[in-house]
C-alpha cells in the first residue's frame, strides 16, 4: 500500500518533472519534421536492442526517419526506464549501434527526472547507486555532492561483511571527487538515488539500510529516514538471455522487505520511470521541441494528432501508454518480454506486430494515408 500511496502521489506531481532539454542539437532537422502531425516514442530493450545487439530489424527502421541526407524527417525518441550513463554517452552508444545520428535530447532514461531534484540536493550529500556511471550521471544533472556507493562503501570499515569473499571488480564509475575520510564519515547523506541497476545487491541492500535508518550517518543510532529516489520499478526486463531478467523494482521488493523487517517505520521512496503518466507528458514535450527546434519562432506551438509508443512489456509500455490517453497509440513487439500469440489481456495495445520493423511500416502506411 505504500507503495502505490507514493505512486499516486508522484502522478500528482507530474508538472514537478517537466523535463525540459537543449535543442541546441538539431541544426540539421529535416524541414519536412516540423509538419509531422505524429511522432514516435522506442523502448530500448526488448524493442530496439537485446543487449548491446539490434534486434527486429531496427537499424533499417530507424534509418526511414531521416531523409537522404542523413536529417530528421520524424520525431521520434528512445523512452527507456534503463540508464546508467549520461544522456550525451548514451546517445553515442546508440548512434554506433544503429548506424543513425541520435541526439542526447532523444534518449529520456528513467533517471532523467532526477535532474530537477538538484534545486533541493544540488549541495547536499547524496549518494548514487547502480550499474555504469551513476555519480557522473548525478553531477551531469549539477549535484555538487555526489558519491558513488562503491565509493562511499569504500570509506567505512567492515561495513560489507562479505567483500572480502568477492571476486569480480566495481567501481568503474570514472567520477571521484577528492575528498577525506573523515569528511564522509561526519557528512549527513542526506538522500540515496538508484540511477541504475545496482551490481552488488547484498552490499548496496546492507549499505543502503545503515544509510536510511541512522538518518544518514552508518554505524550510528537510529534517525529520520533520508530521501529515497528509484530510478524506475522494472519487475524485470529483457536482455539478450532467452527469458527475462530481475531489474530495478525487484532489487526495491528485496530492500524495502529486509527494510521493514530490520525497522520500526516502513520503508519511504520515490518511484520514477514508465508507466508513470509524468513520463508519457514529459516525452510528448521533449516530441514537440524536437519537432520545432530548428524554428524558434514556432517554440511551444506543434502539436501531435498521434503520438506512438513501441514497446515489449505490457505492463510497463502500454499500460502507460493507455494511461497517458491521447494523443498515444501504443504498439506492442514480441522481440521483448512479450512473445504471446494474442494481445496482453489485462493491459492490451493498440496494435501487436511481431518486430519494431513493422511497427515502423504500420505507422508510415497509416501516416501517408490520412494526408492523401
Amino acid at each position: 500500500m505504500n507503495h502505490l500511496r507514493i505512486l499516486a502521489r508522484n502522478s500528482l506531481r507530474r508538472r514537478d518533472f517537466n523535463l525540459r532539454s537543449p535543442s541546441r542539437f538539431f541544426s540539421n532537422i529535416s524541414p519536412e519534421s516540423n509538419r509531422s502531425s505524429f511522432g514516435i516514442a522506442f523502448d530500448i530493450d526488448g524493442v530496439i536492442l537485446l543487449g548491446s545487439s539490434p534486434v527486429g530489424g531496427s537499424p533499417g527502421a530507424l534509418r526511414r526517419l531521416y531523409d537522404d541526407s542523413g536529417a530528421l524527417k520524424i520525431p521520434f525518441l528512445f523512452l527507456t526506464n534503463g540508464g546508467g550513463l549520461p544522456e550525451s554517452k548514451r546517445a553515442s552508444e546508440m548512434s554506433h549501434l544503429l548506424g543513425v545520428q541520435v541526439s542526447p535530447l532523444q534518449v529520456v532514461q528513467g533517471h532523467s527526472p532526477f535532474r530537477k531534484l538538484v534545486n533541493r540536493f544540488g549541495n547536499e550529500l547524496v549518494v548514487a547507486a547502480g550499474k555504469g556511471e551513476p555519480a557522473a550521471v548525478m553531477s551531469n544533472y549539477g549535484f555538487k555532492n555526489v558519491i558513488s556507493m562503491d565509493e562511499y562503501a569504500s570509506y567505512f570499515d567492515n561495513i560489507d561483511p562479505l567483500a572480502p569473499y568477492k571476486k569480480f571488480m566495481i567501481g568503474q564509475d570514472g567520477h571521484k571527487e577528492l575528498r577525506s575520510r573523515e569528511n564522509v564519515l561526519s557528512q549527513r547523506v542526506q538522500a540515496a538515488f538508484i540511477v541504475s541497476d545496482p551490481v552488488d545487491w547484498s552490499r548496496d541492500i546492507q549499505v543502503l539500510c545503515d544509510i536510511l535508518r541512522t538518518g544518514g550517518l552508518p554505524g550510528k543510532e537510529i534517525g529520520p529516514q533520508p530521501h529515497l529516489y528509484f530510478a524506475s520499478d522494472d519487475l524485470d526486463y529483457q536482455t539478450a538471455f532467452p527469458t527475462e531478467r530481475l531489474g530495478m523494482g525487484a532489487f526495491r521488493i528485496a530492500l524495502e522487505s529486509i527494510f521493514n523487517r530490520i525497522h520500526d517505520n516502513p520503508l519511504e521512496y520515490t518511484s520514477f520511470g514508465k508507466p508513470n503518466p509524468f513520463v508519457f507528458k514529459n516525452a510528448e514535450d521533449v516530441l514537440k521541441e524536437i519537432a520545432t527546434s530548428h524554428h524558434s519562432s514556432n517554440q511551444g506551438s506543434h502539436n501531435f494528432r498521434t503520438l506512438y509508443m513501441i514497446g515489449d512489456n505490457p505492463k510497463i509500455d502500454i499500460r502507460g501508454a493507455r494511461q497517458a490517453g491521447t494523443p498515444w497509440f501504443s504498439i506492442l513487439t514480441r522481440t521483448g518480454v512479450f512473445k504471446g500469440k494474442d494481445n496482453h489481456a489485462e493491459f492490451p495495445a493498440d496494435l501487436v506486430v511481431d518486430t519494431v520493423e513493422e511497427a515502423v511500416d504500420f505507422i508510415l502506411t497509416r501516416e501517408s494515408a490520412k494526408q492523401s
